[in-house]
């Protein structure tokens, strides 16, 4: 998978749903509250780019509704039907 460089870390990605990966717009949205989770899921609705952290299973601010196991519910049942989306994973140093 290809990688890339947003806010001085580097993120491999890992799914691209529909085409839903756009580097630029997530350049644009991307804010340090995203620099503590190891994964980031990006759907599209509306015309517009939403952004969820997500972590693994070590990172301490893990809780149950940023699990990344639960990322297939997360995609049903918050992200509009059959949307663009795609997920970073954060390429740890």
């Amino acid at each position: 998978m290809k990688k890339y460089k947003i806010n001085d870390f580097e993120f491999e990605l890992i799914e691209n749903y529909k085409d839903g990966f756009d580097l630029e717009e997530i350049k644009n949205k991307y804010t340090d509250y995203f620099d503590d989770y190891d994964y980031l899921i990006g759907d599209w609705s509306y015309g517009k780019l939403r952004l969820k952290g997500f972590c693994d299973k070590n990172n301490k601010l893990i809780n149950k509704i940023n699990d990344i196991t639960i990322k297939d519910e997360y995609i049903k049942n918050f992200c509009s039907y059959e949307c663009r989306y795609f997920v970073l994973k954060k390429i740890k140093k």
